[in-house]
């Protein structure tokens, strides 16, 4: 994200079509436009899919940290609520 904006930021101080400089400065423009969105869209993207591994992930743990405390009260002898305070 941060090269995005850097690089956004270094085309942005270039020089830049003159004003009344016609389509080919339009069209520049909205290439530029269109490309800036296309990296923040894929950076987005690959951001959300990075979160959602990582929550997979924990949810993964938690099943298994939910299976131990199982067995260990099981092992125990402690029935499920019983030694919870009330």
């Amino acid at each position: 994200f941060f090269r995005v904006c850097a690089h956004s930021r270094d085309l942005m101080s270039s020089p830049s079509p003159k004003p009344g400089g016609g389509p080919q400065g339009t069209q520049e423009l909205t290439v530029f436009v269109q490309n800036l969105l296309q990296q923040m869209q894929g950076r987005f993207q690959e951001m959300s899919d990075a979160i959602i591994n990582r929550i997979d992930e924990m949810g993964g743990r938690i099943d298994d940290l939910e299976k131990s405390i199982a067995e260990l009260m099981q092992q125990a002898g402690i029935e499920e609520g019983e030694g919870a305070p009330k």
